[in-house]
């Protein structure tokens, strides 16, 4: 059988399939890993065992900043598919070139990097929390008065001149290349960490929601991270982002309004 040519730049059906598969694996597993701790801690409700808010040890802390870690690759890792193969594309043009590229894992491990950077403050933020009391046990708003104003000042943010920026990046990956490209496997690394921290500029306040619905509440995560989806990827992405924000801070109003006696 005669083997299909590619022109340089464009990538062969089995390595987008490849790409694809492997970002998909790795979301795969991160979201078992959730659900399994999701299960425990359900079982061990059911089962009588208290889960209440207890001081942290070391152990604790390892094991929530895991935790973050976990469910920032589920969430995140789906919506850098695109920046991916964009990545993989450029990269191979580039070799026909005679220049240094490194494999796509490297450009994705950069990414991952950043959000678990990230993890650490969402670990910090946990656990000053905690110790307010303003969690429930199941890490959802213990407060009306804290939850309406998570739910406004991200909906303020959808708003934001640095929504709108990192948001332009991330839903534009061939200008970042053109303007960012670096060669070999730090270059690699150094522009992944960059779209990363892109990405997290755009995101961060949406990930802050989770203390509001639960952030063992899969049903709440899974909805942060369709959402998330849709506004990088959908045309007009910013309007998208922007009624997103209405929304919010109608909720956020709503609740405080309630929480006042107003409504």
């Amino acid at each position: 059988m005669q083997q299909v040519a590619h022109p340089p730049g464009t990538l062969a059906r089995r390595q987008r399939i490849a790409i694809l598969a492997g970002i998909a694996g790795v979301t795969g597993l991160a979201w078992l890993d959730l659900l399994r701790r999701t299960w425990q801690m359900k079982a061990s409700m059911r089962a009588g065992i208290a889960c209440e808010l207890h001081p942290w040890s070391s152990a604790d802390a390892w094991l929530t900043f895991l935790m973050w870690a976990v469910m920032m690759v589920g969430m995140m890792v789906p919506s850098a598919a695109p920046m991916s193969l964009l990545f993989a594309s450029v990269a191979r043009r580039a070799a026909k070139q005679g220049a240094a590229v490194a494999p796509t894992f490297v450009f994705v491990s950069g990414y991952v990097t950043a959000w678990t950077l990230f993890s650490v403050g969402a670990t910090a933020a946990q656990w000053a929390l905690e110790r307010t009391a303003l969690l429930t046990p199941m890490l959802a708003s213990a407060s009306p008065l804290f939850g309406a104003a998570l739910l406004v000042a991200a909906g303020l943010y959808q708003w934001s001149p640095a929504k709108d920026v990192c948001l332009d990046h991330c839903r534009a990956p061939a200008m970042f290349f053109a303007a960012h490209w670096r060669p070999g496997t730090w270059g690699a690394f150094r522009m992944g960490l960059s779209h990363g921290a892109f990405c997290l500029g755009c995101c961060w306040m949406l990930m802050g929601l989770l203390f509001f619905g639960g952030v063992m509440n899969l049903l709440w995560v899974a909805g942060i991270t369709l959402f998330v989806l849709l506004e990088k990827l959908v045309p007009r992405g910013d309007r998208v982002a922007r009624a997103a924000g209405a929304v919010l801070i109608a909720a956020g109003g709503a609740q405080l309004g309630s929480w006042l006696g107003l409504l």
